[in-house]
């Protein structure tokens, strides 16, 4: 599998139980107010210059389409769309 241009293959890094600061535990509804979800870039296009494979990124909810790929499912998303890079 290889992405091109400015195209990246991430694997969203999904946390089941996020918790607050005062220990409260959060459904994965009330998860979904989050904006920015943490992914894993499996392979950055051929023209991604700002960040390479392996890194953790965070990239908005929003962004890119799924694909499926010998029964895994992926996410492939622009690099305008990463906001953070780990």
């Amino acid at each position: 599998m290889k992405a091109v241009g400015k195209y990246l293959v991430i694997k969203d890094l999904d946390k089941k139980q996020v918790s607050t600061k005062g220990g409260l535990l959060l459904s994965d509804k009330q998860r979904k107010d989050i904006r920015y979800r943490e992914a894993e870039v499996l392979n950055p296009g051929t023209d991604v210059k700002s960040v390479n494979e392996k890194d953790k990124i965070y990239y908005d909810r929003h962004a890119g389409f799924d694909i499926e790929i010998e029964s895994k499912i992926y996410k492939v998303i622009l690099e305008k769309d990463i906001v953070v890079i780990i």
